[in-house]
């Protein structure tokens, strides 16, 4: 598969996983946290779908379209791995997470703290979505849309 094939699988698997929570998924009260604001589209689909929501976006640097920088208030810059553990216990509805690299060895270092951080910033039935598996006991996979690979993106529920 091309490069350019496997990016539109995974914003599509992504737009369509979001979609599919708007319409399905009641989320609790708390924030939205969008790990990786990169260009900001995934933030700007989050911000129409959730209006009424504070929506906190993470990154190393801003990098995004001008139309899809937050505020500075719910803007986190640094290494999301650090920056991100001043948001464990803060009661999240929804974490997104598109972090991976498509390197395995990288991926595996973020896979060393990224499951653990995003269970403990969700709220107790909160939700995550990431591009890669976060494998924590507190995390029950949950199904995504049929029509998508199993393993292009996936969807959990706090416990």
């Amino acid at each position: 598969m091309s490069r350019l094939d496997a990016f539109i699988m995974r914003m599509t698997a992504q737009r369509d996983i979001l979609d599919f929570i708007v319409g399905n998924v009641v989320l609790p009260d708390g924030p939205i946290l969008e790990m990786g604001l990169g260009n900001g589209r995934t933030y700007s689909h989050l911000r129409e779908q959730y209006p009424e929501r504070r929506i906190i976006a993470f990154d190393r640097v801003v990098g995004a379209h001008k139309s899809s920088i937050p505020e500075a208030s719910n803007l986190v810059l640094g290494e999301i791995g650090e920056t991100g553990q001043k948001f464990v216990g803060c009661g999240a509805a929804l974490v997104h997470a598109d972090i991976g690299t498509g390197y395995d060895d990288q991926d595996a270092i973020t896979l060393s703290w990224l499951p653990q951080m995003v269970s403990g910033m969700l709220a107790v039935g909160g939700y995550a979505l990431s591009g890669l598996p976060l494998q924590v006991p507190e995390l029950e996979r949950l199904l995504i849309p049929a029509h998508l690979p199993p393993e292009r993106y996936f969807f959990y529920r706090r416990s």
